[in-house]
């Protein structure tokens, strides 16, 4: 298996150790720095009450503690959902050096998210080419579907 197929895979046990535990959506992370995973995290908006915790807010707030540096340049970030206008902006701000995602926007849609309408206000996303790339997509799918077959509060 590749190296960001591993990393991708793990991102979806991540959602899913959240998505059993009802803390939010199917919406989890890693980030990786010099082939090792330095953090991981996963939707927590339900659990913590705070519409900012984010899969890949999480992860990139445990991987500065870790790492000590509010500065990830270093690092790709791996994550199940493609990011919302916030964690773009997040992954950005951090200086991710890569982002990888599994569902597009126009699947964070189709299970429930409002994603696709936060989008249209801030778009730009073409500008950004080389920064994001899909990857595992049918992977994430069965991930989505899964969570759509269980209870869940939509958000």
């Amino acid at each position: 298996m590749k190296a960001q197929n591993r990393y991708m895979q793990m991102a979806i046990d991540e959602a899913r150790r959240g998505i059993t535990r009802q803390h939010g959506g199917p919406f989890g992370c890693v980030i990786v720095k010099d082939g090792v995973v330095v953090a991981r995290g996963h939707n927590r908006v339900l659990a913590n009450h705070d519409p900012t915790c984010h899969g890949e807010v999480a992860a990139m707030r445990s991987a500065g503690k870790r790492l000590g540096t509010y500065n990830l340049s270093d690092c790709d970030l791996y994550t199940t959902g493609e990011p919302c206008p916030m964690c773009l902006c997040a992954c950005l701000w951090g200086n991710i050096r890569h982002v990888y995602y599994g569902c597009s926007i126009a699947d964070n849609g189709r299970i429930g998210f409002r994603d696709d309408k936060f989008d249209g206000l801030f778009s730009g996303r073409d500008k950004l080419a080389g920064f994001l790339t899909q990857i595992d997509h049918e992977a994430c799918l069965d991930l989505f579907d899964e969570y759509n077959r269980i209870q869940h509060q939509i958000y």
